[in-house]
Protein backbone atom coordinates (compact mmCIF):
# COMPACT_ATOMS: atom_id res chain seq x y z
CA UNK A 1 0.00 0.00 0.00
CA UNK A 2 1.17 3.49 -0.92
CA UNK A 3 2.18 5.73 2.13
CA UNK A 4 -0.35 7.48 3.58
CA UNK A 5 -1.15 11.16 1.81
CA UNK A 6 -0.80 9.35 -1.56
CA UNK A 7 -3.63 6.69 -1.54
CA UNK A 8 -5.79 5.81 -4.39
CA UNK A 9 -9.44 6.10 -3.45
CA UNK A 10 -12.91 4.32 -4.20
CA UNK A 11 -16.15 6.12 -2.10
CA UNK A 12 -19.07 5.01 -2.20
CA UNK A 13 -22.43 6.60 -1.13
CA UNK A 14 -24.60 3.81 0.01
CA UNK A 15 -28.80 3.93 -0.86
CA UNK A 16 -31.52 1.49 -1.28
CA UNK A 17 -32.11 2.44 -4.97
CA UNK A 18 -28.83 3.78 -5.94
CA UNK A 19 -25.13 3.68 -4.78
CA UNK A 20 -22.70 6.61 -5.94
CA UNK A 21 -19.15 6.11 -6.47
CA UNK A 22 -16.50 8.16 -6.64
CA UNK A 23 -12.78 7.63 -7.33
CA UNK A 24 -9.98 10.22 -5.86
CA UNK A 25 -6.32 10.58 -4.93
CA UNK A 26 -5.88 11.72 -1.32
CA UNK A 27 -2.85 13.38 -1.97
CA UNK A 28 -5.21 15.52 -4.45
CA UNK A 29 -7.88 15.68 -1.93
CA UNK A 30 -10.50 15.68 -4.46
CA UNK A 31 -12.79 12.98 -5.89
CA UNK A 32 -14.72 12.76 -9.93
CA UNK A 33 -18.38 11.07 -10.15
CA UNK A 34 -17.50 7.54 -11.10
CA UNK A 35 -20.52 5.53 -11.71
CA UNK A 36 -24.51 5.02 -9.88
CA UNK A 37 -24.97 1.53 -9.42
CA UNK A 38 -28.78 0.08 -8.74
CA UNK A 39 -29.84 -1.69 -5.83
CA UNK A 40 -32.44 -3.43 -5.32
CA UNK A 41 -33.23 -2.79 -1.13
CA UNK A 42 -29.46 -2.06 -0.70
CA UNK A 43 -28.33 -4.56 -2.62
CA UNK A 44 -26.06 -3.35 -5.69
CA UNK A 45 -24.66 -5.25 -8.69
CA UNK A 46 -22.11 -7.15 -7.04
CA UNK A 47 -20.51 -7.55 -10.61
CA UNK A 48 -20.41 -3.99 -11.66
CA UNK A 49 -18.54 -2.96 -7.90
CA UNK A 50 -15.99 -5.96 -8.91
CA UNK A 51 -15.49 -4.28 -11.70
CA UNK A 52 -14.79 -0.66 -10.38
CA UNK A 53 -12.41 -2.23 -7.84
CA UNK A 54 -10.55 -3.83 -10.31
CA UNK A 55 -10.35 -1.11 -12.67
CA UNK A 56 -9.69 1.58 -9.68
CA UNK A 57 -7.48 -0.49 -7.70
CA UNK A 58 -8.41 1.92 -4.71
CA UNK A 59 -5.77 1.60 -1.40
CA UNK A 60 -8.73 2.18 0.68
CA UNK A 61 -12.76 2.37 0.11
CA UNK A 62 -14.83 4.70 1.66
CA UNK A 63 -18.34 4.18 2.76
CA UNK A 64 -20.74 7.03 4.28
CA UNK A 65 -22.17 7.00 7.25
CA UNK A 66 -25.50 8.95 6.91
CA UNK A 67 -25.51 9.95 10.88
CA UNK A 68 -28.48 12.14 12.16
CA UNK A 69 -27.28 15.44 13.61
CA UNK A 70 -27.71 14.27 16.86
CA UNK A 71 -24.75 12.07 16.26
CA UNK A 72 -26.78 8.98 16.75
CA UNK A 73 -27.37 6.50 14.29
CA UNK A 74 -30.10 5.04 12.40
CA UNK A 75 -31.48 2.20 10.19
CA UNK A 76 -29.63 3.32 6.79
CA UNK A 77 -26.15 3.33 9.28
CA UNK A 78 -26.56 -0.23 10.12
CA UNK A 79 -27.52 -0.65 6.75
CA UNK A 80 -24.27 1.30 5.22
CA UNK A 81 -22.02 -0.57 7.59
CA UNK A 82 -23.06 -3.91 6.60
CA UNK A 83 -22.33 -2.76 2.90
CA UNK A 84 -18.88 -1.70 4.24
CA UNK A 85 -18.28 -5.13 5.67
CA UNK A 86 -19.65 -7.11 2.23
CA UNK A 87 -17.34 -4.83 0.56
CA UNK A 88 -14.46 -5.86 2.77
CA UNK A 89 -15.55 -9.35 3.01
CA UNK A 90 -16.09 -10.23 -0.51
CA UNK A 91 -13.39 -8.02 -1.58
CA UNK A 92 -10.46 -7.82 0.85
CA UNK A 93 -10.40 -3.78 0.66
CA UNK A 94 -9.76 -1.78 3.61
CA UNK A 95 -13.42 0.21 4.54
CA UNK A 96 -13.45 3.28 6.81
CA UNK A 97 -16.50 5.04 7.39
CA UNK A 98 -16.76 8.65 6.53
CA UNK A 99 -19.41 10.76 8.42
CA UNK A 100 -21.89 11.94 6.03
CA UNK A 101 -24.32 14.33 7.04
CA UNK A 102 -25.75 16.71 4.60
CA UNK A 103 -23.53 15.44 1.56
CA UNK A 104 -26.92 14.39 0.06
CA UNK A 105 -28.21 17.82 0.59
CA UNK A 106 -25.31 19.56 -0.75
CA UNK A 107 -24.92 17.51 -3.67
CA UNK A 108 -28.59 17.92 -4.43
CA UNK A 109 -27.76 22.10 -4.28
CA UNK A 110 -24.63 21.81 -6.54
CA UNK A 111 -26.63 19.77 -8.71
CA UNK A 112 -29.44 22.31 -9.04
CA UNK A 113 -27.05 25.44 -9.14
CA UNK A 114 -25.39 23.70 -12.31
CA UNK A 115 -28.67 23.73 -14.07
CA UNK A 116 -30.11 19.98 -13.15
CA UNK A 117 -33.33 18.89 -13.14
CA UNK A 118 -35.28 18.33 -9.46
CA UNK A 119 -35.85 14.80 -10.61
CA UNK A 120 -32.44 14.00 -9.08
CA UNK A 121 -32.65 10.03 -9.49
CA UNK A 122 -30.46 10.29 -12.75
CA UNK A 123 -28.53 13.63 -12.92
CA UNK A 124 -25.66 12.85 -10.49
CA UNK A 125 -26.89 13.62 -6.95
CA UNK A 126 -25.66 9.86 -5.92
CA UNK A 127 -22.19 10.06 -7.44
CA UNK A 128 -21.55 13.51 -6.69
CA UNK A 129 -22.27 12.60 -2.60
CA UNK A 130 -19.83 10.01 -3.42
CA UNK A 131 -17.48 12.99 -3.86
CA UNK A 132 -18.33 15.02 -0.97
CA UNK A 133 -17.72 11.55 1.33
CA UNK A 134 -14.35 10.62 -0.35
CA UNK A 135 -13.39 15.05 -0.22
CA UNK A 136 -14.32 15.16 3.57
CA UNK A 137 -12.16 11.95 4.32
CA UNK A 138 -9.16 13.87 2.61
CA UNK A 139 -9.63 16.70 4.98
CA UNK A 140 -9.66 14.73 8.01
CA UNK A 141 -7.18 12.70 6.94
CA UNK A 142 -5.13 16.17 6.37
CA UNK A 143 -6.38 17.87 9.30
Amino acid sequence: MPEQGNRRLLAFDFGTRRIGVASGQELLGTGQPLAMIPARDGIPDWQQVEKLLAEWQPDVVLVGLPLNMDDTENDMCARARKFGKRLHGRFHVPVEMVDERLTSFEAKGDVMAAGGSRDFGHHGVDDRAAVLILETWCREQAG
